[in-house]
């Protein structure tokens, strides 16, 4: 194997290595598309070239003052290529933006697809602030790199190759210190801006989590911590993380800053090379070609100019494509969930036994004795604790979203699901009422519907809304209150058909008395909201003091002992 052809091996290795050029896939570009892109972007830049070296043209010819016929041709030529090159920038724009759109929905719905598609543990386990970021701004910024670094790039080499190739024809010295002062503009200046821009989004990554996780806070919980009185605390952190971010940007920007200084040092080296040269040809050449040598590299230097700038977009886009792409990793490396079955349990029966369980690499509940349990048609539990005691994580082990530390969950074999988890945080969609609903259970007729809103206790809502089930929520969750919110996510819950429910704090947001009713009525067999035959897990921080759930596990003091589980004593 030759040498060259190892180096090739080994940049086509970094490429496939690379995190941008992996989420450059993401993209789904097309040929024509990028083509038709980077040709207008190659006319409009190509128009400027040859605007500048027609003008200088034109400029000493008139000084010799010949006929105005013999301009004629010139001055049309002016007017034409100063009309193309801003009509050809202008459908460039066009053509890329819309490029750049097409392919950043491509790329959100092929992450959307990679996540679904994926362990439902591990996009459980995503942070909503994380989960933002990944599929917004970082989308976005892989986005940009097809709008401001890679078209660009492409211009700018094609563009910069003809000028030095005019220039030659010149003088090959006024060519060769082009091509040097092209090189630095467009190679060693953006590198040092790069370099500035690198270690301000590695200082500064952390810290933007740490601020929209701040902020997601605020905008979803502001009630809560507010009654709470830690609606200053977490501002301060918004603030500190803010202010971390700031700092990491300044100090990048303090090199990228002798990157940005390189390019009028260029041109300006550029032209005196071309004068110095021009001085020397004086007798040989005519003066428009003088004309020609001194002023095409202003217009030279118009496409690398944009080059710092996209070697820093370029880095943004490595950063984010980064974090895009060990997100996919992370799902495509998180084991599924082996779901364990028995011929011998029937529908709706979960068999636990010597349970432990917790994050991978986070803390551990279940005691050493672990947790025994018999779920089974018609049974209400009720799980208690204070907050941190592992109550949502046993949920999710019980619902199949994440393995057992130790022990075992041993569901029925069934082609259908037996169970269903509700999280706490349900995400309320931007849509209307019925198609929020609608989520949990896709075939539900509007008498299904009717039923478990009107059980909910959200019938008089609805009717009182202009178009009742069908009126839009605008805001999503914002459009209603956190007690409608709670309602409907439990709608969700009596909708779906699945024989066994887990949900996790359904009282949430509701006033005292209301979320006593609501739970006493969610662990009685007999009530109206959950029919007799599917059985409950709930979460819950306080349990109704009449409550008839079944058995009550307590986690207090997040930890089980030998008795794990305690009879209520309530039911009769």
């Amino acid at each position: 194997m030759t040498s060259s052809t190892s180096r090739g091996l080994v940049m086509n290795e970094r490429l496939r290595r690379d995190p941008l050029w992996r989420a450059l896939d993401l993209l789904g570009l097309r040929g024509k598309p990028v083509a038709r892109s980077l040709g207008l972007g190659i006319l409009g830049a190509g128009s400027a070239l040859a605007l500048a070296a027609l003008s200088a043209w034109l400029i000493t010819r008139a000084w010799q003052m010949p006929p105005v016929l013999y301009l004629s041709v010139a001055v049309t030529a002016v007017r034409a290529l100063g009309i193309s090159r801003g009509l050809f920038r202008y459908l460039e724009r066009l053509a890329t933006h819309d490029l750049a759109l097409d392919a950043m929905s491509a790329a959100r719905q092929r992450l959307y697809l990679a996540l679904a598609e994926g362990p439902a543990g591990y996009s459980v386990s995503l942070r909503r602030g994380e989960l933002l970021a990944r599929t917004g701004s970082d989308v976005d910024e892989i986005g940009n790199a097809v709008i401001r670094a890679l078209i660009p790039i492409g211009v700018s080499l094609v563009v910069s190759g003809a000028a030095v190739a005019v220039m030659a024809i010149v003088s090959l010295w006024a060519a060769l210190a082009l091509a040097v002062c092209l090189v630095i503009s467009a190679v060693f200046a953006p590198w040092l801006a790069a370099r500035g821009a690198a270690r301000a989004t590695h200082d500064g990554a952390a810290a933007q989590e740490r601020s929209a996780e701040a902020v997601m806070a605020l905008l979803e919980h502001a009630p809560e911590l507010a009654v709470a009185r830690r609606r200053h605390d977490v501002l301060d952190d918004a603030r500190l993380a803010e202010l971390d971010v700031e700092r990491a940007t300044d100090r990048g920007a303090a090199q990228g800053a002798w990157g940005t200084a390189a390019l009028p040092l260029s041109v300006g080296i550029s032209v005196i090379v071309a004068a110095l040269v021009g001085i020397g040809l004086a007798n040989d050449v005519s003066p428009m070609t003088l004309g020609v040598l001194i002023l095409l590299p202003l217009s030279a230097f118009e496409s690398t100019g944009v080059m710092t700038e996209a070697a820093l977009q370029l880095q943004r886009s490595r950063g984010a494509a980064r974090r895009i792409m060990a997100m996919i990793d992370r799902s495509d490396d998180y084991r599924a969930v082996e779901r364990r079955t028995s011929p011998n349990l029937g529908a709706g029966e979960i068999r636990v036994r010597g349970l432990r369980w917790g994050w991978p690499g986070g803390a551990v509940f279940g005691g050493d004795s672990g947790l025994d349990l018999d779920v089974a048609p018609g049974t209400r539990i009720a799980v208690v604790g204070p907050s941190g005691c592992g109550k949502s994580t046993l949920l999710l082990t019980l619902a199949g979203l994440l393995d057992p530390v130790s022990g075992s969950v041993v569901q029925p074999e069934s082609d259908e699901p037996v169970v269903r988890y509700f999280a706490e945080d349900g995400h309320i969609f931007v849509t209307s009422v019925r198609e929020n609903l609608l989520v949990a259970r896709g075939d539900a007729t509007e008498d299904e519907l009717a039923r478990a809103t009107e059980r909910v206790g959200l019938g008089a809502w609805i009717r009182g809304l202009p178009d009742g089930l069908d009126t839009q929520l605008d805001a999503g969750a914002e459009s209603i209150s956190g007690g409608q919110r709670r309602r409907l996510l439990l709608a969700r819950a009596l909708i779906n058909p699945a024989p066994i429910v887990l949900v996790d704090e359904p009282a949430e947001n509701l006033d005292r008395d209301d979320a006593a009713v609501m739970q006493t009525e969610l662990l009685d067999v007999e009530g109206d909201l959950l029919e007799p035959e599917r059985a409950l897990v709930m979460v819950t921080h306080q349990l109704p003091r009449e409550h008839r759930a079944d058995l009550v596990v307590d986690l207090a003091e997040c930890s089980l002992g030998e008795k794990a589980v305690a009879d209520s004593g309530n039911r009769e």
